[in-house]
């Protein structure tokens, strides 16, 4: 996923590693230099929804203009959540 707008400066990568857990999904996030937030995420459908609707919303010093999402097969590579530099 690549989130975009006011996302970086702003606790979105604790934010998203929050929400993540919390859903018991493993995978990373990190800020790329582009501006935009990146996630990769493994779970369930329905915890990977979750987490793109919360997404949308974000924290409160962010405003978030738009999640792009990308589906993949299934890898089974992360065993936490964590966020990346």
């Amino acid at each position: 996923m690549w989130v975009s707008g006011i996302v970086q400066g702003v606790a979105f990568r604790y934010f998203a590693r929050k929400i993540a857990r919390e859903l018991e999904l493993t995978g990373w996030v990190k800020n790329l230099y582009n501006g935009k937030v990146e996630i990769v995420a493994e779970g369930e459908e329905w915890q990977l929804k979750k987490l793109v609707m919360d997404l949308q919303i974000g924290p409160p010093a962010a405003t978030v203009t738009g999640v792009e999402v990308k589906e993949e097969e299934f890898k089974n590579e992360f065993d936490k959540f964590e966020v990346r530099f």
